[in-house]
Parts: C-alpha cells; sequence; structure tokens
C-alpha cells in the first residue's frame, strides 16, 4: 500500500526557511490625530492609533448604525520569503477575506453596516496591545461617525482571542461579539500543544530540533527548517516504514519494529493534534470498502498521515510561536518534566489501537517517551508568559464561537472550554432569577461546529492518497465559507440590535443554510491537553 503524499506548495518551500533573510518591524507608523477620509457611496478613511497601528475605516452611504470591528489573526513578526512573506505584514483589515474573496465585507457594506479594523502596531502574539488597539479604534470610530449605535467586535484566531478580551473586560463597548476559530484562554495551552509537538519529534525522530529556548530569531528559522525537513522525510517513512535519517540510535534499537506511522500518530495524540486533516477524514481507504486495503489505510494508514499533514500546516506556527513568546517573556517556557504522557492518551489508545500497532508497541513508545530527556522552563520566564493577556470564559454579550472540528492550530475544544465555563455562568443566572421570582435569561452564547464530511479522502488509480483538492470542511485552520461569515454576521447584527441572541429555531435555520455547519449541545469536542490536567 502506497501512502505517499502530494504535498502543496506550501510546505514544500519551507523547508528554504532556514536559509532565508528575516526582519521584525520595529517602527511604528506616525499617529494621525484624526482619520483622512474619502467620501463616495462608502466613505473610506485611514489612519493610525496612538500606539501606531495603522486602520481602515468603511461606512456605506446609508449606515443603520451598526458597526463591525475585525481583529486579524496571527501574522508572523519575521519575514518568510520562502513561504511569500517577503516583509512582516501590518496592512489594516476590515472584515474576513476567504482566499482573495471580499465578498463578506461587500455583504455587510451593501446591507448598511460599517466595517473597520487595524493591521496592529506589532505582529507575533500582541494579544495585550491588540486590545488596546481595539479600544481606542472604538472610540476614533465612533468620533468619526457618531451616529454609531451598535459595534460588534468579532475576529479569528488570535483576533478571535482579542475579541474575547475585549468583550470580558470592555463589554460596555461592544455590543455583540463573535471569537472565530479562537485562541485558547491563554497563550500556555497553544504553547503546550506546540511544545508537546515538538518535543515528540525531537525525541522519536531528531535530536537536533531544539524546540525552544531560541536565543534570536536566526536559531529559531534554522529549528523550523529541521522540523519541515523531518516532516517531508516522514512522508516517505510512513510509505516504506523506514524510520528518518536522524532517528536515534537508542530508538531504533528499541522500537525498530514498530512502524514509524506509530510513532508519529501517538506524538499527534499526546500533543492534541486532529486525527482528521485537510485531505484524510480517518474512515476511507483505497479500493472497495470489503478489502484489506480499505481497512489497513482507514485505521493504520490514515490518522498518521492526518498528523502528519496537520502537523506541517502548524508547524510554523509552532516555531515562531514558541520563539516571540520566550522573547516576551525572558526565556524559555515550555515544561514538560512533569508531563504524563501515558495518562495523557490513555482514553484514546484503544481506539487508534491499529495506528499504534497495538498494546505492546503502544506500551514500548511510552516507555521510551518516560524515560527520555525533558525540557524544562525558566520559573520567572513562565510567570511574565502567564502575566500576558487572557481571558476566564465570562460571557457579558451575545456571542457566537465557530471552529472546524478538525482545526489543527486552534483545537476547537478551545471553544468547548468557553461553552463549559458559560454552562456554569448561565446555571448561576438561572439559580439567582428563579430565586428572585423573576423572568429566566435568554442564553447569551451559541457555538457552531464546522463538520466533516463523513468520507472525503481521495486516491488516484495507483490508490496513492491524491491531496490536489482543497482541504475538506471543518478541517485546516479557520477553513469557512463566505455563507458562514455571513450567516454569523446577520445573527451578531441581529444580536447587536435586539441585545439577545436569535431564537433557537432561527439560529438553527441559520447555520443549516450556512452548510457544513451544525448546533448541537450534545456536540463536545475534547479538550486541549492542557486544560485536561489543568
Amino acid at each position: 500500500m502506497s501512502t505517499q503524499i502530494k504535498w502543496t506548495k506550501r510546505i514544500a518551500v519551507v523547508g528554504a526557511i532556514a536559509l532565508s533573510s528575516f526582519a521584525i518591524n520595529l517602527a511604528p507608523t506616525a499617529a494621525q490625530a484624526a482619520p483622512a477620509c474619502a467620501v463616495g457611496p462608502v466613505t473610506s478613511c485611514q489612519g493610525a492609533t496612538s500606539d501606531g497601528a495603522p486602520y481602515v475605516m468603511q461606512v456605506p452611504g446609508n449606515f443603520n448604525g451598526t458597526a463591525f470591528l475585525y481583529s486579524h489573526g496571527y501574522r508572523y513578526n519575521v519575514a518568510l520569503p520562502a513561504l511569500g512573506y517577503p516583509a512582516v505584514l501590518n496592512t489594516p483589515q476590515p472584515g474576513p477575506v476567504v482566499g482573495s474573496d471580499t465578498s463578506v465585507i461587500k455583504y455587510l457594506l451593501s446591507h448598511g453596516y460599517a466595517v473597520f479594523g487595524s493591521g496592529f502596531a506589532r505582529q507575533g502574539w500582541n494579544a495585550d496591545s491588540g486590545v488596546a488597539t481595539d479600544v481606542e479604534l472604538i472610540s476614533t470610530f465612533k468620533t468619526q461617525f457618531p451616529k454609531t449605535t451598535h459595534v460588534v467586535a468579532w475576529g479569528e484566531s488570535l483576533g478571535g482571542f482579542m475579541t474575547q478580551v475585549l468583550a470580558e473586560k470592555h463589554p460596555e463597548l461592544i455590543s455583540a461579539a463573535a471569537p472565530l476559530c479562537m485562541a485558547t484562554s491563554q497563550v500556555e495551552a497553544e504553547l503546550t500543544m506546540a511544545g508537546d509537538f515538538l518535543w515528540g519529534l525531537k525525541t522519536f525522530f531528531d535530536p537536533s530540533i531544539q524546540g525552544g529556548n531560541y536565543k534570536n530569531a536566526t536559531e529559531s528559522l534554522q529549528d523550523l527548517g529541521r522540523v519541515v525537513t523531518l516532516l517531508t522525510e516522514l512522508k516517505s517513512s510512513i510509505a516504506t516504514g523506514v524510520w528518518p535519517s536522524k532517528t536515534p540510535a537508542a530508538v531504533k534499537t528499541m522500537l525498530g519494529a514498530i512502524p514509524p506511522r506509530s510513532a508519529l500518530l501517538l506524538v499527534g495524540l499526546m500533543s492534541g493534534l486532529p486525527t482528521q486533516s485537510a485531505h484524510f477524514d480517518g474512515s476511507t481507504g483505497p479500493g472497495s470498502p470489503n478489502s484489506s486495503a480499505y481497512t489497513n489505510f482507514a485505521l493504520a494508514g490514515s490518522p498518521a498521515l492526518a498528523v502528519l499533514e496537520n502537523g506541517a500546516s502548524a508547524a510554523v506556527l509552532a516555531v515562531l510561536a514558541t520563539a516571540d513568546v520566550e522573547l516576551q517573556a525572558g526565556g524559555t517556557i515550555f515544561d514538560n518534566t512533569k508531563t504524563d504522557y501515558a495518562a495523557r492518551v490513555e482514553s484514546e489508545k484503544a481506539v487508534f489501537s491499529s495506528g499504534l500497532s497495538g498494546a505492546t508497541a503502544t506500551a514500548g513508545m511510552l516507555a521510551y517517551l518516560a524515560a527520555a530527556p525533558r525540557a524544562s522552563a525558566d520559573p520567572a520566564s513562565v510567570a511574565k508568559m502567564r502575566a500576558l493577556a487572557s481571558y476566564k470564559g465570562v460571557i457579558n454579550v451575545p456571542t457566537i464561537t465557530m471552529v472546524g472540528v478538525a482545526d489543527p492550530i486552534t483545537p476547537a475544544g478551545g471553544s468547548q472550554w468557553l461553552a463549559n465555563q458559560y454552562a456554569d455562568q448561565y446555571a448561576a443566572a438561572k439559580a439567582a432569577a428563579l430565586k428572585a421570582k423573576a423572568k429566566r435569561p435568554a442564553p447569551a452564547l451559541t457555538s457552531i461546529w464546522g463538520v466533516t464530511p463523513n468520507h472525503y479522502s481521495k486516491f488516484d488509480a495507483t490508490g496513492s492518497p491524491d491531496t490536489s483538492g482543497a482541504a475538506a470542511n471543518g478541517t485546516n485552520h479557520c477553513n469557512f465559507t463566505v455563507k458562514q461569515y455571513i450567516g454569523v454576521a446577520d445573527m451578531l447584527a441581529s444580536a447587536a440590535t435586539n441585545g439577545v441572541l436569535p431564537n433557537p429555531q432561527t439560529i438553527k435555520t441559520t447555520v443549516r443554510k450556512m452548510g457544513g455547519s451544525i448546533v448541537d449541545a450534545k456536540f463536545e469536542p475534547a479538550l486541549p491537553k492542557f486544560y485536561q490536567e489543568d
């Protein structure tokens, strides 16, 4: 059975990063006292906040008083020419863009809504400064357009994180919020997933990978090159069963009879990466559904290939975000000296027994991990990291979350954690209303899940996986359609105007029309590993 991946251009070129030049944007744009506006059917304004963050505002002639503030996601704070990012980008973004399609922004403007957003003063993990920018930008917008009656805050990934922080700290500034595919409540949870994945790759496959403790940007870029080189080699290893070239001798001695795909799958499970990816569904194989080739691929090959594809998608962010936060914190921040990786996968090892090559192989791999050298953090740096912006999971305004169930960068379990926190808040509010003999409060949070199709893996005439097509719905990072964004926007606008979310039936109907999405109180994705141990 061949499992060769037709790797995407994005992953193929990223190995050149170690040889790329890099630049860090340290020069803010000069602040403007007031925006410069060009009046037309859509008035367009540009300017910069006091911290130098460039912004853009677009207001239609039939402005209805509701404005959408958009916070964009994580952008690299180093230039990555090999990935198509020749410079650090701080271009302001007023709304979601699907590829190069700005239909969502056009839809809002055509319906009388204004849109605005900034490029932020610095890139990388910038939640603290980003929220401050958003607060100032709301004030600037209202001053420029005093007919504003409601502000809706929404954003994606790190921008979704900022949106939730803004809603918790400044609910008086906004009327509704949508933290989409949002980063987990604190950066430590995100970097724990990244650190576990990088440490697993280092321990099983390539000891030269640092996985953290970067002294400068050059070190992190060189390490990224090592990681991507390994991931590229692993796609061949999965097909041939031959361990990668830099695999430690001790691994080959102790685990050499186990296929490397099993070790890779274990690394994915222990770090929390999804076992469905853009092109691997975990349930489909080549040929007849009744054949052993079909079953073997679905149970053993597909989960490992999904981890590989998801890991390749997340590798850049895993390395560069770790380096970025280390720089802000002043030292090493990842620590797994007390992590019990056997406990991490206890509930999953039976489900993925075929992919892990059985109980004996799984026990052997876990034993090797238990004896391997661990990474330790600098306590002072960890304290500084934990002092960075975070959110507690409090819902102060009508809120809608949306995330793909197989998002490899901001796992669906992060949004589930928010839902769990709100469940306690809402239960307390209902109890208080009952005690006061008052009307029961309306729910203020709805969770939308982008779901994957039942079967979407494709194969060529030889039975090899075909990854040339678009990523499946519910996979990849913030992989939403125009219809999904517009459905969320319509519900947000209603919530901002009425002070409550649309009724449950309206929400269900809207989500059904969006396609590829569900609202289901019984659906609960697993929490990220960080929260399971918290």
